[in-house]
């Protein structure tokens, strides 16, 4: 028999028990009182204890469980073991919910959960962000009508998941967000959101890079192949014959200048082939760069080398030459004739090495400026190609500077000319003392002109 009835029974029979015994002392009237007395008594008992109950059941979800009497003990204690094995799970699951939300919180991506007619339920802070929601007002709100990009809507509509689609950020019309829906469960989906904006931009660059290349290549091949027939079809002069293949030795220069750049800016990238660094002089280096202005300049131009302070460099000789002299090409080739193109060197107080060429140019629109070390880009395309440009050498000394943790500022101003510093951090840079310069510091394409000297280092002058 269970406990409970058990004892539920004993009550009544210790009333039927005191009856009969009055009964037979008093009579029948004696026992029917005292069974109708012990009877009144059970049922205020029973019910005192349905009211403690009724009124624990209506209360607060984490009222304590009340103490009974009698059979009532046992009920209570059953009650009050359920109570304890569901706050248990509760507490368990709500370790769980955060555990799951702190996970969310660090996923990159945004995470919105949806019910069966898609509306928002739960959303972690980077769909938050990114979708630009509040939970405070949002939960419950259809999704379709927060996030309301039409083609957001198809994929909505059209219950095929398998991809994602790319669509502009709302609260940040320059970012671009990948949504793909995840059903899970029987009638709940996940709206996971990504931030693909610079995937985006990879990938407009790749698509970009490959359409310039074939654009630049075309170009030549087109004026070569066409005076190849030009060759081929007509009997030529020898004067008509010595034009068109110095035409196309000069086209076939551009090409293999192209193709150079191409594989130079591969090599940069490559993770593959780092930097052979060692310590230099930078002396003889700025010297070296500084003749070539000259040649590539032909006395079109003034331009001078000051040399501040004479140091050593940690890196790879060869690159920082490439990047220096493409800055210089670009000076000589974007500065009209008589103009002034100024190289300089000097180690600043914090150690900081920095290299800068200045010249009298056309200059640079400032909408321009960001945009310089993209590949291909030109600011005037007729004039980059007329100039012998490939459009790849500042995104050439882009990639030197990452490799050496150089960085690259740029000044420039319409019809007054430009000014590009190059600053070498000054863990790279080892100032030399004066008495260890070198003696002969002039350039060597200079035999008539000695190099005039600063006060604080080196400097020359040359048409």
């Amino acid at each position: 028999m269970n406990r409970v009835v058990r004892e539920s029974l004993v009550a009544p029979a210790v009333v039927v028990a005191v009856a009969l015994v009055t009964g037979a002392l008093g009579g029948a009237a004696t026992a029917l009182v005292v069974v109708a007395v012990g009877s009144a008594a059970i049922v205020a008992f029973h019910v005192w204890h349905l009211a403690k109950m009724d009124a624990w059941a209506s209360g607060a979800l984490d009222a304590d469980v009340p103490e009974g009497r009698g059979a009532w003990t046992a009920v209570f204690a059953a009650i009050y073991r359920r109570v304890r094995v569901r706050s248990a799970y509760e507490r368990d699951l709500r370790q769980i919910i955060e555990r799951f939300q702190e996970a969310s919180a660090a996923i990159p991506d945004g995470i919105v959960v949806l019910d069966a007619a898609n509306r928002i339920d739960w959303a972690n802070a980077r769909a938050l962000a990114q979708l630009g929601l509040d939970l405070a007002h949002d939960r419950g709100q259809p999704i379709v009508n927060l996030v309301r990009q039409p083609e957001f809507h198809r994929y909505l509509e059209t219950g095929d998941y398998g991809s994602s689609i790319v669509v502009a950020a709302q609260r940040d019309p320059g970012r671009s967000l990948a949504l793909q829906l995840v059903p899970f469960a029987a009638d709940q989906k996940l709206l996971m959101s990504r931030d693909v904006t610079e995937l985006e931009a990879v990938g407009r660059m790749r698509r970009d890079f490959i359409a310039n290349v074939s654009h630049e290549l075309k170009t030549p091949l087109t004026v070569i192949s066409g005076f190849v027939e030009t060759l081929q079809d007509l009997d030529l002069d020898d004067k008509q014959r010595a034009r068109f293949l110095s035409l196309m030795r000069e086209q076939a220069g551009n090409m293999q200048r192209l193709v150079a750049d191409l594989l130079t800016l591969s090599s940069l990238e490559s993770e593959q082939n780092p930097p052979q660094e060692e310590w230099f002089d930078v002396v003889p280096l700025l010297l070296a760069v500084s003749s070539d202005a000259k040649a590539l300049s032909k006395g079109r131009h003034r331009i001078a080398l000051d040399i501040r302070d004479a140091a050593r460099v940690m890196g790879s000789r060869d690159e920082l030459a490439s990047a220096f002299g493409n800055l210089v090409s670009n000076a000589v080739r974007y500065t009209p004739a008589d103009g002034s193109i100024t190289l300089a060197w000097r180690v600043e107080p914090n150690g900081d090495g920095v290299f800068s060429v200045t010249d009298t140019g056309i200059g640079i629109p400032a909408e321009n400026l960001p945009r310089l070390t993209e590949r291909f880009y030109r600011v005037d395309r007729g004039r980059s190609r007329a100039t012998g440009g490939t459009g790849l050498g500042l995104a050439i000394v882009k990639h030197v500077l990452i490799r050496h943790q150089a960085e690259l500022a740029i000044t420039s101003e319409r019809g007054r000319g430009s000014t590009f510093s190059v600053r070498l951090p000054a863990k790279r840079i080892e100032r030399v003392e004066a008495a260890t310069q070198t003696a002969d510091t002039r350039d060597p394409t200079e035999s008539a002109s000695p190099a005039t000297t600063s006060t604080s280092g080196p400097r020359e002058t040359g048409a």
